[in-house]
Formats: structure tokens, sequence, C-alpha cells
């Protein structure tokens, strides 16, 4: 088993040594897994539940004041699984592989996909505050008019890209899969990239990637498919991580990164100021 895992792309985080050791301890961990996408569930579910990334406990809260997680999942073999614009859900990512693997279907939102996580054991009552989300939100000054207003005070201050990704390999199958709580004081009800199968993730025989970044730009390209169809063509990880990229670069003034995982090799590429990354084999 082989697999490579994210912290998101973006600025540079505070006590970055810190959150590398839980990304390293994290991959050691997941590695054992008995399956692919046991290893991406086990990795993600881990990074969920620690506030130095933003995902599951710890993140972005959008304009109502409620903070909302998505995940996506898949296998090379097609099967696909997506939740997103969940409340009180912090293991996102297990309640994308509750769709995977018991329904027909590829995404589920909001309250139905909190009900359908919650009849398969998946905890959906969590407050998903942490001190500093309420330090930042308490901090915020979001207009009282009506919604022009708004929409002006978010496209000044919608930002922030973090996610956790991670792609595993057992030598035989792939899987992909990434989790976050969006971006900050998006409009509530936003949806970025990354349950959106093709945008924040991707697997084929060939291989698997997971983004991270400005979502609505990632989605625009289709970022994960980009780097597995090079994979497809015959690149290594590396080159397709690069080539996915450099489309991202010429399309959008965007910053993202992504990993990428091929037969042999592993593939990290990113245009922000810093992306952190754990690989672990066994």
């Amino acid at each position: 088993m082989r697999i490579i895992i994210h912290g998101g792309a973006g600025d540079s985080p505070e006590a970055p040594a810190q959150r590398q050791s839980i990304l390293d301890e994290t991959a050691t961990h997941a590695v054992s897994s008995d399956t692919p996408i046991d290893a991406v569930e086990t990795a993600l579910r881990e990074l969920e539940s620690v506030d130095q990334f933003n995902a599951g406990s710890s993140g972005a809260v959008q304009t109502d004041g409620v903070p909302r997680t998505d995940a996506g999942m898949m296998r090379s073999s097609q099967d696909i699984g997506a939740a997103c614009a969940m409340t009180g859900v912090e293991h996102a990512i297990s309640a994308a592989r509750v769709v995977c693997e018991e329904t027909p279907h590829v995404l589920l939102a909001g309250e139905q996909a909190v009900a359908l996580a919650a009849d398969y054991g998946v905890r959906t009552d969590v407050d998903l505050w942490s001190d500093a989300d309420r330090t930042r939100w308490d901090a915020a000054d979001i207009p009282s008019g009506g919604s022009q207003d708004t929409l002006e005070w978010v496209a000044d201050r919608f930002g922030g890209y973090d996610t956790v990704g991670a792609v595993a390999h057992d030598g035989n199958q792939y899987a992909a899969g990434t989790s976050t709580r969006g971006r900050w004081f998006a409009l509530a009800g936003r949806v970025g990239d990354v349950p959106q199968v093709g945008s924040g993730f991707y697997c084929s025989p060939d291989g698997g990637a997971s983004a991270t970044g400005a979502g609505e730009d990632i989605a625009r390209v289709t970022l994960s498919r980009i780097a597995v169809n090079h994979l497809m063509s015959g690149h290594t990880a590396d080159e397709a991580a690069t080539a996915a990229l450099e489309t991202f670069i010429d399309t959008t003034a965007s910053e993202a990164g992504l990993i990428v995982m091929g037969a042999e090799t592993v593939g990290i590429a990113t245009n922000a100021h810093t992306m952190q990354t754990s690989v672990a084999q066994r």
C-alpha cells in the first residue's frame, strides 16, 4: 500500500512543523489499512478531527454563521460517492463513503445527506466550532442590509483554500478523496469543487488525484480529471501534476495544488505559497 496526503494549498500556515508532524503520522497510520478506500477514509477522518486543517471539526464558516462540510471519494473501478452542505457532520468523508457504497447516486446534499449518514452510524450532531473559528467569526462585520450588501461584502472577504485530500494504491486499485469546510464567508449554501467528481478528486485504473485551492476555478477546469487524463496518456504522476497545474494557471488567475499517484510515482504541484504533503508506503 502507498498513500499520499495533503493538508491544503494556500498561505503559510501557523505552526507548519506541527501540521507536518500530523500529516506524517496520519500517512503512517493510514498506509496500514486493508484497502485503498480504507486508507483514504482513515487518513481524512484523522485530519478532519484536528483543528490545524480546514475540514471537519475546524475551518471556514459561511455567511449565515453555519459551518458546513463537503467531501467526495472515488475508486478506480469508477465507484463514486460525495456529500455536501452538511451541518453537524465532522467526518464528511465517511458520509461520502456511505453514498458511494450504499446508494445508486453520486452526490447527496444538505439535510438529506446528513440523515443518510446518520442512518449508517456517522455522527451528525457534532459541534463544529473551534475556538479559532469563533474568534474569527466574532470579529467579522457582516452587513445586516439586503442581499446586494452581503454580496459586495462577500466579494471582498471570500477566501481561504485549505482542504485535505488523499490518494492510495495497493498495486491493484486506486482510491482518492478530498474533504473540506469550504471557504470563509462564502454565501450560505455555497458548494465548491471538493464534492464534484473530476474537480476535487478523480480516479481511473491508471491513477488518482486530489486537488485543493480556489474551488470555483478548480471546478471550472476540472483539475483532478485533467491530471488523471495525463496519467492515462502515459505520463508519470509528476508530469501529470505539473501539466494539469499549467493548464489551471493558463486558464485562471487563482491558486491551486494537487497530489497525483500513478503506478510507480507520486506527483505534487502547486502555485500557492505552500502545500504540505506526506507520503507513506508499506
